[in-house]
């Protein structure tokens, strides 16, 4: 059943995978790493707005989600 929770859930968990890609290891090996400076007559590319904006939500929601997981961490083992 599809409900308001599943959906904070799923939004959750996608600021997580978000938040622990790490650009040596694993962006850098497909050619996303952050050494690279793209732009296009002047203007950034998609490819750089978007490690600009994984960048920009990895610094800020890191605390957040630690706060975030937790209660829902306890949400799950007090509900179910």
């Amino acid at each position: 059943m599809f409900t308001l929770w599943t959906l904070i859930e799923a939004s959750l968990l996608c600021l997580n995978a978000v938040c622990v890609l790490h650009e040596e290891r694993f962006l850098a090996k497909i050619g996303w790493g952050g050494q690279q400076q793209n732009t296009e007559f002047g203007q950034p590319t998609a490819k750089a707005q978007i490690l600009n904006l994984v960048r920009s939500i990895r610094t800020v929601a890191k605390i957040p989600l630690i706060f975030l997981n937790i209660v829902a961490v306890l949400f799950k083992l007090l509900l179910g």
